[in-house]
């Protein structure tokens, strides 16, 4: 597994609700922040005040190993009570990765959202890249270790992505 090849990781849970009400929470850009391991909060950018193509978002960041930091998203798909994706980028250069470009991404985060079994099945997925990321900082340094250093990091992914769903799942269902 390498950086180059786009890695991906994806979670997924059931939750007992229609797609709208679904819907609501995860457009909700700040909710993350209540569940993630990592994002401390996000807000709208240049006026921005919801979810629409092209809008922009601040994540605030921290991570033990790699520290704080902070992203730029702008939204890259969205289908009403479907699909709502970001693509992450390096507003501050922190990685060497040239100027912020939604089309060239750190990372490309989405929700999707499926009717399913009187419910939605909500699928949280990130893909990584192309853009250099903190990843890369690790992989310059041990380049020997890249495999296992991407597998570490989407198992961080996956495990936040897993306690975020079932935030969302709880509080859609009334249990948080």
């Amino acid at each position: 597994m390498r950086y180059a090849d786009g890695p991906t990781v994806h979670e997924e849970v059931h939750i007992q609700a229609a797609p709208p009400e679904v819907w609501k929470m995860v457009t909700d850009i700040g909710l993350p922040a209540r569940f993630s391991p990592e994002l401390r909060r996000a807000e709208w950018l240049d006026g921005a005040t919801g979810p629409a193509m092209g809008a922009a978002f601040a994540g605030h960041n921290h991570n033990p190993v790699l520290g704080e930091w902070r992203t730029v998203s702008h939204v890259v798909a969205l289908e009403p009570e479907r699909v709502f994706a970001w693509a992450v980028t390096d507003p501050d250069g922190r990685y060497g990765g040239g100027p912020a470009d939604p089309a060239h991404p750190m990372a490309t985060w989405t929700f999707a959202l499926e009717p399913a079994a009187g419910g939605t099945l909500l699928r949280l997925s990130a893909l990584l890249g192309p853009a250099r990321s903190g990843i890369s900082l690790a992989v310059d340094r041990m380049p020997e270790k890249e495999e296992a250093i991407i597998e570490h990091r989407l198992g961080d992914l996956a495990a936040g992505m897993r306690t975020t769903l079932q935030g969302v799942k709880d509080l859609v269902e009334g249990r948080a």
